[in-house]
């Protein structure tokens, strides 16, 4: 059994039969009541995001969570199929547990975790940055590289992202997966 001073960002507790991961979490202190311990949690299994405030030295519970790596095989009507790479094993997870459906590709590797005390896959993280091909893109002005004007440019994976105008169709460019933002050209 762990208490409020073993909180730390990232930390997933169970709280009233639900999953959450800690995100910011601090301590309040005043010269006369009990030190307070707060946190602001998101949701694992639910797409809630609460704050929970606890008296210092109070019980929590944290839920041991295992990471590991699936490839990305294919979408169908039962959800996105992954294989783990280790033992070969399919799972259908639903949309809602992938952090970025939209740029899942075909064979790209991610990470799923897990919930040891249940076996049950609670989320798909990809990547913080992946590269992608632009599929279209409407042409730039030449010369109009002064400002940092965007123009949309569809990926391969059929998502669209904002790209400086001198990215043209058939390049390759590196996106931050948690914003959905151009990072940056790649070269061949």
């Amino acid at each position: 059994m762990a208490n409020t001073s073993d909180i730390s960002r990232g930390m997933i507790i169970k709280l009233d039969g639900s999953l959450y991961t800690v995100v910011e979490f601090g301590e309040n202190k005043t010269a006369r009541a009990a030190a307070k311990v707060w946190a602001k949690l998101k949701g694992v299994d639910n797409n809630r995001s609460i704050e929970k405030t606890w008296n210092s030295g109070d019980s929590i519970h944290p839920v041991r969570v295992e990471r590991k790596t699936y490839q990305f095989l294919y979408k169908d009507d039962s959800g996105y199929n992954f294989m783990d790479n280790e033992t070969f094993e399919q799972v259908a997870l639903a949309e809602t547990l992938v952090d970025a459906p939209q740029f899942l590709k075909e064979a790209q590797e991610v990470s799923v975790l897990i919930n040891t005390e249940t076996e049950q896959p609670m989320s798909v993280e990809l990547p913080d940055k992946i590269v992608l091909k632009v599929t279209y893109s409407e042409p730039g002005l030449k010369g109009d590289t002064a400002t940092r004007t965007l123009k949309p440019a569809t990926v391969e994976t059929g998502a669209t992202v904002n790209v400086p105008l001198f990215v043209n169709e058939g390049e390759l460019i590196r996106i931050n997966t948690k914003t959905g933002e151009y990072v940056e050209r790649v070269k061949e």
